[in-house]
């Protein structure tokens, strides 16, 4: 009998939210009149079932592995409360951030433009200038660090614990190692605090009403996860 348990911060083998492995759908083994085969190297054994979720890009067999894509899959997190969830976890983090900067001038730090004129290049050197860009580098990993926590515990953050969504692994549901939580987290916050914010949200909440069929930003992508409802 083995003596393997579940490794930490991934739900038992009856977790409710794991995805259902699909029935084999292949012909099953013919028996004989004295009942299954005896064991000849020339008998051939049963095909092995299929993966608990073997499709698209992450599994095999076509673009789909030939089954509905969103079988066995509990439903796909609603992009509203999706979007809600992370500005909760962003004021959960920003908001004491930029109290604790006040004695040293606070995390943004803006110039007055006497000409009453300003452009892109401006805005962009007044966000980023001298100790905004140490600011955004302490935000950067206390927001990594998070985020890397909370989805590696148990795939949710404070925002996707009220709103009842959690994080998974796309193929088969378990909750992200380590290095999933920390990828995942790095792709979402480094482009969105260091080069392009808002380009960077906008493209990820258009990915989360536009892709098919797993509704993926491309942090999920890079990650390979996906976020799902826990009702």
């Amino acid at each position: 009998m083995s003596n393997d348990q579940p490794t930490s911060g991934q739900p038992p083998e009856d977790d409710p939210f794991l995805k259902k492995p699909q029935e084999p759908q292949g012909p099953q083994e013919p028996q004989g009149p004295q009942g299954p085969s005896s064991g000849s190297p020339y008998d051939s054994a049963p095909p092995p079932p299929p993966p608990p979720y073997d499709s698209g890009p992450y599994g095999g067999g076509g673009p789909y592995g030939g089954v509905d894509p969103l079988a066995g899959m509990p439903p796909l997190g609603e992009p509203g409360k999706r979007i809600l969830a992370r500005l909760i976890d962003f004021l959960i983090i920003s908001i004491p951030l930029y109290l604790i900067s006040l004695p040293w001038g606070g995390a943004v730090e803006m110039n007055d433009n006497n000409s009453g004129n300003s452009n892109v290049s401006d805005v962009f050197s007044q966000t980023y200038s001298g100790h905004q860009l140490l600011w955004s580098l302490i935000g950067l990993v206390i927001y990594v660090g998070y985020d890397t926590y909370f989805t590696h515990k148990d795939g949710r953050t404070i925002g996707k614990r009220l709103l009842k969504l959690r994080v998974a692994m796309l193929n088969d549901g378990r909750v992200p190692d380590t290095s999933a939580s920390f990828l995942r987290a790095v792709v979402l916050w480094l482009p969105a605090l260091l080069c392009c914010p808002c380009l960077w949200w906008l493209i990820n909440i258009v990915l989360m009403f536009t892709d098919k069929p797993y509704r993926q930003g491309l942090h999920d992508k890079a990650a390979k996860t996906v976020v799902v409802q826990t009702d």
